[in-house]
Order: C-alpha cells, then sequence, then structure tokens
C-alpha cells in the first residue's frame, strides 16, 4: 500500500465550464452533471506542458459516508424518473434456480424511484395472497432507514416495503408495509406503489419464462418527512429477493444485497446518498503524469467482459438459464456493453470488468485527475436504420479481485460504488482504428487521505432502455499493431 498525504479531485463540469467557457451537454439535478470529457480537457492530459491545468480540488466533503459497505450515489430528477440516468447495481446469479437481479434507483422531488429486473426461470405468485406470507412467492422485500446516525436498531425511522409478483389483477392485495418499533416491525397501511410485470410464457406454471419486474414509487411523506432528502443525505437500504418455482414450495436461498446484510442490523446493510460529494476547487498545475496501459512501461491490465459478448448469448439459446451465467470470455479483443429495459432480453446484456496497477504512481503525491479511456469501434443494431440509442455507461469500483481465466457473470464482483458516468454515442461511419476515445472523469476514486490500493479495479454497465443499445470497445488483449486502443488510465498529479 501506498501513502497519499492528500489525494483530490477534479471535474465537476459546471466547474470545468467555468473554466473552459463550455456549456455542459446533460443535467440530471441537484448538482450533478456529467458529459464526456470535453476534447480540450483531453488533448491537454497528453501533455503536461500545456497552459491550461486542470482544477485542483482541495477538499472532499464526503459527510458521514460508511466506506465498509456499498455504496450508490442517487441522481436526482426534477419531474419525471428518466430511466436511462437511473444509477444501476446488481445482486444473484443466473441458474436454473437462483435469481438475479438489476436495480435501477432515482429520486424526484415527491418520491423514491426504485427498480429491479429479475430474471428468473419460473414465475410463481399467489392467486389468493395474504400480507403475511408475500415473501413465500416471487416477491421482494425493500428495507429502508432514514436516520443513519449511530442506531442498529430496527427503530421508528426504519421501513420495509414487499411487492409480490401478479398478472392482471390491482396491486393492493399483493404489497404491504412496516415500521419498526424499536425491536421488530409493525405492519402499517403507508401510502407507496408498486408496478409488476412479467415476460415469458405465464406464470403459475412449470413452461420455462424469462423473468418478471417490479417498481417502488415511495413518497417521503410515508417515511416521515416533508420533503426530498438534501443532497449529501445518506440513508440505509437493504433488499431481498425471495423465489419460488413450484406449488410445493422448494427451498430456494434468498438473494440480498448487499451480500452478507442481515436482516434486522442496518449497520450492515449498503447506503444511499443523494447526489453526489461537495467539493471545493482550487486550480493547480500538475508536476507529472502516468499513463497506465496494458504492456506499456511493464504494466500488466487485465480485462474482460461478463454476459451475452455480442451474440447474445446464442451459444447457451434456447434455454440461457443452463451455462449463460457461467460463460467465460477471457482474451476476447473485443468487448460489449449493453442493457435494457425488457428483461426478456437479458441474454443480450453485459458489463466490462477492468484492473489497474497503480505501482507506477510516485509516492506521497497529490492525484490531481484520473481520467478512463476507452476506444470505441462500434455498436449493436443496424447502422443503416440510424436510430441507435446513445449509452450513459457507468462506471462503478469493486473491491474484490478475479482472473480473466474464470471470470463469469455468476462469479464477478458486484459494483461497490459508483464514481463515473458518461454518454456514449452511437459509431455510424468508422473511422478506422484504434476507433473512438470515450473518456470517464475516475477522479473520485482517490478520496482524501486514501491508502492507495495496489489496483484500481472496475466495472462498466448501463442502465439503458432501448434494444440494440450495446456499444463494443477494445480490450487490453487486442494485438500490439493497435496498442493505442487499449483501455487507458490517465493520471495527473502533483508534489504537496
Amino acid at each position: 500500500m501506498k501513502t497519499i498525504i492528500q489525494i483530490t479531485s477534479i471535474t465537476i463540469i459546471l466547474s470545468l465550464n467555468l473554466l473552459l467557457g463550455i456549456q455542459a451537454a446533460h443535467s440530471v439535478g441537484n448538482g450533478y452533471v456529467s458529459q464526456l470529457i470535453p476534447e480540450t480537457v483531453a488533448d491537454n492530459l497528453n501533455s503536461i506542458n500545456n497552459a491550461l491545468y486542470l482544477p485542483l480540488i482541495t477538499n472532499n466533503d464526503w459527510g458521514s459516508l460508511e466506506r465498509r459497505v456499498p455504496t450508490v450515489h442517487v441522481p436526482y430528477f426534477q419531474d419525471e424518473i428518466d430511466f436511462e440516468q437511473t444509477s444501476i447495481f446488481w445482486f444473484g446469479h443466473v441458474t436454473p434456480i437462483d435469481n438475479y437481479a438489476d436495480v435501477r434507483i432515482g429520486h424526484t422531488s415527491q418520491f423514491l424511484y426504485i427498480r429491479l429486473g429479475v430474471f428468473d426461470r419460473l414465475l410463481w405468485y399467489d392467486t389468493q395472497p395474504s400480507s403475511e406470507t408475500l415473501q413465500f412467492w416471487d416477491a421482494i422485500e425493500l428495507n429502508i432507514k432514514v436516520n443513519t446516525i449511530g442506531s442498529n436498531s430496527i427503530d421508528q425511522y426504519t421501513y420495509r416495503f414487499v411487492g409480490q409478483l401478479n398478472w392482471w389483477e390491482d396491486r393492493d392485495q399483493w404489497q404491504t408495509s412496516y415500521q419498526g418499533n424499536g425491536i421488530g416491525w409493525d405492519e402499517k397501511a403507508l401510502s407507496f406503489s408498486t408496478t409488476s410485470g412479467w415476460r415469458g410464457n405465464a406464470p403459475n406454471d412449470n413452461v420455462n419464462d424469462r423473468g418478471w419486474t417490479l417498481v417502488y414509487k415511495i413518497p417521503y411523506a410515508s417515511l416521515g418527512l416533508s420533503g426530498p432528502p438534501g443532497n449529501g443525505e445518506i440513508w440505509k437500504i437493504a433488499i431481498n429477493l425471495h423465489d419460488r418455482d413450484d406449488l410445493s414450495v422448494t427451498p430456494i436461498t434468498i438473494k440480498s444485497w448487499p451480500e452478507n446484510m442481515k436482516n434486522d442490523e442496518p449497520l450492515t446493510w449498503g447506503q444511499i446518498n443523494f447526489g453526489y460529494p461537495k467539493i471545493d476547487i482550487n486550480n493547480s498545475t500538475p508536476d507529472g503524469q502516468v499513463t497506465i496501459r496494458h504492456k506499456l512501461n511493464g504494466a500488466n491490465v487485465v480485462d474482460a467482459h461478463v454476459g451475452g459478448h455480442t451474440t447474445c448469448g446464442q451459444d447457451y439459446s434456447p434455454s440461457f438459464f443452463d451455462g449463460w451465467g457461467d460463460a467465460n470470455y477471457a482474451y476476447y479483443e473485443q468487448i460489449n456493453i449493453q442493457n435494457q429495459a425488457d428483461v426478456a432480453d437479458w441474454p443480450c446484456f453485459s458489463k466490462f470488468y477492468v484492473s489497474f496497477p497503480l505501482d507506477q504512481i510516485p509516492e506521497g503525491v497529490e492525484i490531481i485527475s484520473a481520467t478512463l479511456t476507452l476506444h470505441q469501434f462500434g455498436n449493436a443494431g443496424d447502422v443503416s436504420s440510424g436510430d441507435i440509442p446513445n449509452s450513459y455507461i457507468q462506471v462503478s469500483t469493486i473491491n474484490k479481485g478475479w482472473e480473466e481465466s474464470t471470470l463469469t457473470w455468476n462469479n464477478a464482483p458486484f459494483a461497490y460504488e459508483n464514481i463515473s458516468s458518461s454518454w456514449v454515442s452511437p459509431i455510424y461511419d468508422f473511422p478506422g482504428w484504434p476507433g473512438v476515445p470515450r473518456r470517464w472523469d475516475l477522479t473520485t476514486a482517490f478520496s482524501k487521505d486514501y491508502l492507495l490500493p495496489d489496483y484500481l479495479r472496475l466495472v462498466l454497465y448501463s442502465p439503458d432502455s432501448a434494444m440494440h443499445s450495446g456499444k463494443y470497445f477494445i480490450s487490453s488483449d487486442t494485438g500490439d499493431w493497435n496498442e493505442i486502443a487499449r483501455p487507458t488510465l490517465q493520471i495527473l498529479w502533483k508534489y504537496p
């Protein structure tokens, strides 16, 4: 481990706008603005002698974020949720028995939005439900604690919202809610809504399906609040995914987020942070830079993607539940990042993992900026149609190691903290190799008073909605003829 005296940060794009006179392309509220790094900034990364220097952040106000549990930074939307700009995380596994869920989250001035897309081979729900047994079928329990200061109890600030899959019926009987009483839970009629959907043959039979969805909209008043949480406010949350595959109640392990959380111990739950950390910015001149790329100066950058590759997992058709989740794509030169709203198309989904060694960063320096660059060469869909969607690709850190030769959807580490997002456009006219550079600001991965790890381990995924959203990039395994296209981490640093 290397000790960094003070690691600081850059790009809140609004501050760059003041410096560069550039208008931000996308805003999702509460001060969070994101876009691709402007070319003028990207050019500056190539030479530390340029006249224009990036701003140095001298203070990171991370508030009371707990660094030992997974963290999700939650975007704000003024009126309606923008599905494709929600934050995304996930848990579970894809097998004939086990279930997996993508979780999208956002909030507005009126409610918290959480949407789960569940990969599930057999769908079962109770046609005559009772609130006490909702979790004995395909169902989701969502736990929320809105007061995170010093309490591990299920107190009055702690809530549980349960929703079960159903078909055509009104939702009232297939959802319920609870509030903590200090030692447990009391059922309480709180105002909230759930919307359930499914894809496949039909619920309540033994014919294979693809999965189901559940959307929560929880008004702040139902959480004892008079309005939306403030920017930087932190809540605790945990999720249980229940599964049933027959009438005989064959035992199936509950899937949970976080993985090792305890249902009645909020300190073991994950946390959501509304907005992004407050920072103070000053201009600073870098004293040096480090470029980390596979084989450059002896660096060993390892990467791989998991999921359906660029073929929607056709090797595992038609069932997909047998084998898709255990597919390994070690040493592929071309990778895909893809997602969409229709849970039926999950065999096409794909994530990208990359691990950068950090041993080339000098001891005791301050990090001014960190930028990830991938080179895009194509995308899914028919280019001649002219309507391939943009993708809002998100970068999250992970806190576990992995091996390229064995990495799969089922054993890949889950996201630990989402740290950056950028819009990636489709390519209609390929400009030639190395492809089109796409960049993400990763400076917030290096927080103040941080002990620099041996590696920066990342995963890239998207909350896309449309079909054919996949974006194709070059991996570290490409030949030396195309070495500039390999994933690259650019670090600017200064002496303290």
